[in-house]
């Protein structure tokens, strides 16, 4: 980010000479100069000089030049009522942009109009629907360490993605705010290790953050526009009486977090408006924004009225890499396909507050018992229901977005139909709790018997604004003419006015004789009695000439000037009136916010209830027994999955304090990975208070969930497959616990075959041996599988694969025991591999079994009973090759040396590429 982004030096240095409308403009770029200033100038956001050329560019839109006592600059402009579409293009090319808005009326100013800065635009604080684009919470982050001015040279980054690792950073504790402007959420959090703060980030996923000046920023992803903020934001005085502002006393609060916090709430007051001091957001040295010198609560923010401290020991741990590896959030495409994920399988919510919420219980799964039986009690009751579940998805389908909604209420910019959204919200709730009358499980009778109707704001609401009213407030047509005595005088007025006004076409014609006499009104000339050229000779006296045209004369006479003059005072008068009421009215709602946030939580878990019903009613789901002291599932299935195969083969899933390490064995495409998430899948659902896909399910209760799935580098970071591999890795050895689920995919196979095969043995041991969690590891190891003898935790699973003529038919199903051969060719033939090049594969696999008459004859695909690819070293002349003679021996070293089981088709192709490369040479 640039740190001037308005006027260059050589305009800025000559403010004698600048018009004062342009002082104005260079006065706020620098005080926004972390920013990119948009100006208003009439019906458009104007910025000048370097900026312009930036907004032109990037925006598209025509770069003009503007010409005063200073000379000539760039300028260019955006109109006002599309500006949310040029801003959200500014917010991806990396920018804040700082609105700066008239805030005098142009018609009762004789000088320069006066502008201020009425909202900062920053990705994580987005509150215009146009922007924020989904119902999706949209976080900023605010992070700190135990106290400001700590060395952050000392910190050590090594996880992936950014933050430490195994041997990471122990400086802490680090406090953790996190804030959605949009809807009012604030959480807070404390740890002692910068990993945890990395796992609470990657569930969060924050838009936007800032960091105190003692904090580490790249922990945060690629994703995140980080800043460090200005120090005097997080000193404890300051911060806690902006802490206490919003929420009351917190003095049973970590420091940390009331640090976090206040700054949090600091920034997002600047980003409502508040006045910046001196200096740059990014710069340590000296204060960003007057967040912390401005009094608390100043910039409409009052609906933030709530902060959830939590422990994320309360809930399953769900780090970045499990959901990036168990598909549940990301909206991009998997696999080449959109909406594959499993929010997107669970969404049958009616409105956005239950999204939201479904979104949160996934990514914060529940681990006491208790709570998560409520939730199924609940879920049970609906699914058992039909008419009860349709009822309410029908009445909370009408349930508008009230968190958005009252933040704008709050923040002074929500219109009449905003209100009436609100009021409509709001007269559903009777319904709802008539429907609920009858409710059984304690869940559904504790949201009955507290959902608030709001009453009062709905008979405000009703009593003060018109059922359909005006897009604009200040024209008119918004408040309700008897909601005042002194406003239905003045539309009683108008209304006569008007109505005599109707009636003197009539009169006029009679009275004059002029059949074709017409009453009008113009915006410009107001209103006009107009007669044509061949009746001038008709008209009275009385009336005075007030517009020429090409075939008529327009005229008014001194009774009708009289009565616009009279229309015109009511209707000005009535107009701003309204906009007074209306103000008043909205005034009073926002002062019942947190009642109506209590409201709209309790409707969207209601929601959430509704939409697990309904997709275990439709997808034959089942209530799991949370709490076992083992898994215990039959015919489990995978959310996702199911619905998009036409046969998905379900299977069985049984681990015990006994057996609770799998080795699954199979070739690729087989269903290992599909049935290794799947299990991970049943305990997120399960502990997030939904049903199971599954006949059965015992489950126990899962504290986190680590996952080592698929291969993946990090060019940027600078980091190799076999790095990110090892790196995960860590992170599982040293934080998994006998309590935890671990999903591991071909560990190892990131380097060579003995080094590979060493490292999977060791982490099973020391998982087995050390940790003791419920692990499943998929491998092509097939050597691997001989540790069950060793190890009484560990048993062997395979995946059942028939071959099918020259291919092979995958069943899917997993079954006891280790798998026979990996079908690489096979497989490799599936995917595309060119005939020739797996004809020539199937050669050198069937020369193998040429051996000696004393070596153990291997299988049918050229495998030893140890799992090894076997291939003769014997050379065409008869001689032992040594390793380095004839080519037929060189080649037969390099073939040796490849372990065809868990080579991919595209290394395999390189392999055979180079090997026949070397017998041209």
């Amino acid at each position: 980010m640039d740190a001037a982004l308005g006027a260059p030096a050589k305009m800025a240095d000559r403010e004698e000479d600048l018009t004062p409308m342009m002082a104005q403009y260079f006065e706020l770029c620098r005080e926004y100069d972390d920013s990119l200033v948009l100006f208003q100038v009439g019906d458009f956001y104007e910025a000048f000089c370097d900026a312009a050329e930036r907004v032109a560019r990037l925006c598209e839109i025509t770069l003009t030049k503007r010409e005063d006592s200073t000379g000539q600059y760039a300028m260019a402009g955006i109109p006002i009522d599309n500006a949310e579409s040029y801003i959200e293009r500014l917010l991806e090319a990396g920018y804040r942009v700082a609105v700066a808005d008239q805030v005098q009326d142009p018609d009762e100013v004789s000088g320069v109009v006066d502008r201020a800065v009425t909202r900062v635009v920053t990705p994580g604080t987005l509150t215009e629907d146009e922007l924020l684009r989904s119902a999706d919470n949209n976080y900023v982050a605010c992070l700190t360490t135990a106290g400001p001015g700590g060395d952050r040279s000392t910190q050590r980054t090594t996880r992936a993605g950014g933050g430490a690792g195994a041997n990471g950073d122990e400086s802490g504790p680090y406090g953790l705010a996190l804030l959605d402007v949009s809807t009012g959420d604030c959480y807070a959090t404390s740890a002692d290790r910068i990993d945890s703060v990395a796992d609470e980030l990657g569930r969060f996923a924050p838009a936007e953050a800032i960091v105190g000046p003692d904090a580490p920023t790249d922990v945060f992803d690629g994703d995140c526009m980080v800043s460090p903020y200005e120090r005097t934001a997080f000193e404890r005085e300051r911060a806690s009486e902006r802490v206490e502002a919003y929420f009351g006393d917190l003095a049973l609060a970590d420091e940390v977090e009331i640090r976090a916090c206040g700054a949090l709430l600091a920034y997002a007051e600047y980003t409502r408006g508040g006045n910046p001091d001196a200096g740059d957001i990014g710069d340590d040295s000296t204060a960003a924004v007057s967040g912390p010198d401005a009094d608390p609560g100043t910039a409409a923010l009052d609906y933030i009225n709530h902060l959830t401290r939590y422990d994320p020991r309360e809930y399953m741990l769900l780090d970045r890499v499990a959901l990036d590896s168990l598909e549940l959030f990301d909206r991009r495409a998997v696999r080449g396909r959109a909406g594959l994920t499993l929010v997107d399988a669970l969404d049958e919510t009616a409105c956005a507050l239950g999204r939201r919420k479904l979104d949160d219980w996934l990514r914060r799964p529940l681990l006491d018992e208790d709570r998560i039986a409520a939730r199924h009690d609940a879920v049970a009751e609906l699914a058992g229901d039909v008419t009860l579940r349709e009822r309410l998805h029908e009445l909370l389908d009408d349930v508008y977005d009230v968190e958005r909604l009252i933040s704008r209420v709050a923040r002074g910019r929500a219109n009449a139909r905003d209100l009436r959204s609100l009021h409509d919200t709001l007269a559903v709730v009777p319904d709802v709790e008539a429907a609920l009358a009858d409710a059984q499980s304690a869940t559904l009778v504790e949201l009955r018997e507290h959902l608030d109707s709001l009453a009062d704001v709905r008979d405000l609401v009703d009593r003060a604004i018109q059922s359909d009213p005006a897009a604009e407030l200040t024209e008119g047509g918004v408040v309700e003419p008897d909601y005042d005595e002194e406003l239905a005088r003045l539309r009683e007025t108008e209304r006569e006015g008007k109505a005599w006004i109707d009636d003197l076409q009539a009169r006029e014609r009679e009275r004059t004789g002029i059949d074709s006499l017409k009453v009008g009104h113009t915006s410009v000339h107001g209103y006009y009695i107009e007669v044509t050229d061949p009746n001038l000779d008709s008209v009275p006296e009385d009336y005075t000439r007030r517009q020429t045209l090409k075939n008529s004369e327009r005229f008014v006479t001194p009774e009708l000037r009289e009565r616009e003059d009279e229309i015109i005072r009511a209707e000005g008068r009535a107009d701003d009136l309204e906009y007074e009421l209306f103000c008043e009215v909205r005034r009073e709602v926002a002062e019942e916010s947190e009642r109506v946030q209590a409201l709209a939580d309790r409707l969207a878990r209601l929601d959430v209830f509704v939409s697990f019903a309904s997709v275990a009613a439709k997808f034959d789901y089942t209530r799991p027994e949370v709490g076992a002291d083992g898994f215990d599932v039959t015919a489990g299935r995978h959310p996702v999955v199911e619905r998009t195969e036409e046969r998905f083969v379900p299977n069985d899933a049984h681990f015990d304090d006994e057996h609770f390490f799998a080795v699954i064995t199979g070739p690729n495409m087989s269903g290992k990975s599909t049935y290794m998430r799947q299990v991970a899948l049943t305990s997120v659902l399960a502990q997030a208070g939904s049903f199971v896909p599954a006949a059965e399910a015992r489950l126990p209760v899962v504290d986190r969930v680590f996952t080592r799935v698929g291969a993946s580098d990090d060019i940027a970071g600078g980091r190799s497959t076999f790095m990110v591999e090892m790196t995960e890795l860590a992170d599982i050895l040293e934080h998994a616990t006998e309590d935890s689920l671990v999903l591991l995919d071909e560990v190892g196979r990131g380097t060579s075959t003995a080094d590979g095969l060493a490292i999977a043995r060791a982490v099973t041991e020391h998982v087995h041996d050390d940790v003791g969690a419920t692990t499943l590891f998929a491998t092509h190891h097939h050597e691997l599988t001989a540790i069950a003898d060793d190890l009484p935790g560990v048993f062997n699973l395979h995946f059942e694969t028939e071959r099918d003529g020259d291919g092979v038919a995958f069943e899917h199903e997993v079954a006891p025991g280790a798998a026979a051969a990996s079908y690489g060719i096979e497989v490799a033939k599936l995917a595309g591999v060119p005939a020739d090049v797996v004809e020539r594969s199937r050669e050198l696999l069937d020369g193998s079994d040429a051996g000696s008459a004393d070596e153990p004859s291997a299988d049918s695909n050229g495998h030893d009973p140890d799992g090894s690819v076997r291939v003769s070293n014997t050379a065409d002349d008869g001689d032992p090759a040594g390793g380095t003679g004839t080519a037929d021996a060189r080649l037969a070293d390099e073939l040796e040396s490849l372990d065809m089981a868990t080579m991919t088709p595209l290394e395999a192709m390189n392999a055979l590429a180079e090997l026949k490369e070397s017998l041209d040479e």
